[in-house]
């Protein structure tokens, strides 16, 4: 990936971060999180990759809100970054977040019900 292509992605991703909580309320659509944004070589088209912490009412909330503005988001992305062309948004959800802290549970819960005694202990290097 070239540099610039790279610069504008975080540009995009911090940009869109910011646009989102100026434009979708929080208590309303829980709070939205931008964690990566990807773009076509041409700048043309960008995936966001995002994640909302909140309830499931809001979490369903929240990704309507983000399909509905989406336009609204484009063009106020438009206004604060200049470009030739403003990259055509695609938003989607990333669970990613959500998945590892998860997994992350469940080992701790597998660790508790581990006696400590049968654990084993690492092997020393001489």
């Amino acid at each position: 990936m070239s540099v610039r292509v790279e610069r504008v992605r975080e540009l995009l991703k911090r940009e869109i971060g910011e646009i989102i909580r100026r434009q979708l309320p929080v208590d309303e659509a829980g709070m939205i999180t931008v964690n990566d944004v990807t773009v076509t070589g041409d700048l043309q088209h960008a995936t966001v990759y995002f994640s909302i912490l909140g309830g499931a009412d809001q979490q369903k909330r929240g990704e309507a809100l983000l399909q509905e503005r989406r336009k609204l988001i484009q063009n106020l992305l438009g206004q604060s970054v200049v470009l030739k062309y403003t990259p055509h948004l695609k938003f989607v959800r990333d669970d990613s977040i959500a998945r590892g802290d998860r997994v992350l549970r469940i080992l701790d819960e597998l660790e508790k019900q581990t006696p400590a005694g049968d654990r084993e202990t690492p092997p020393q290097d001489s």
